[in-house]
Order: C-alpha cells, then structure tokens, then sequence
C-alpha cells in the first residue's frame, strides 16, 4: 500500500543541513528497496512530503523512526495517510 506522509521539520537550518547527506542516503536505500515512491522537501524547507510504499501503517512508522531526520530530531511532527496514486506524469519526475 502507498502511504504519504506530510512532515514538519523544527526550525534548525544548521541541523538540516548537518543531518540532510545522511537523510537523502537513507532515502536512497529506501528507493532500491521500492520502500520509497518520492520524497522532497517544501520549498521553504519548513518540512516534506514523503511516499512510502509499505505493507502497514505501523511499517511505515519504522521507516519514519529509522531516518537520520528523524533521530536528529529534526522532524517535529508528521501526519500517516494511506494514499491511492490514480495517475502520475512521469515526465515531471526527476
């Protein structure tokens, strides 16, 4: 099932960016191991939206808990919603 999730990072540019090399290889493992849809951050940095690919709601929690971000404390809060992807325009992915 796919799920997206919405994230509020606290206000720390310096553990943002401290923290962001070790989120983004987290993320691409993530990735090879079709856990991760997409992901990116909001424009104002202010926090992201991720999609996972899981088999539960409580997996993705652990893949939540498991990102640098989110040991570092850098993710506040996030809110879980399972998500139906109807269409995609894949050539607006990167």
């Amino acid at each position: 099932m796919t799920y997206a999730v919405t994230i509020e990072y606290r206000s720390d540019p310096e553990a943002i960016a401290r923290n962001r090399p070790a989120h983004r290889e987290y993320l691409r493992g993530l990735v090879a191991a079709n856990k991760l849809a997409i992901s990116g951050p909001f424009a104002d940095d202010s926090g992201a939206l991720i999609v996972y690919n899981a088999e539960s709601e409580a997996e993705v929690e652990q893949l939540i808990h498991g990102d640098p971000f989110c040991r570092a404390r850098v993710f506040e809060r996030w809110a879980v919603r399972p998500w139906k992807i109807v269409m995609a325009n894949s050539g607006l992915m990167p």
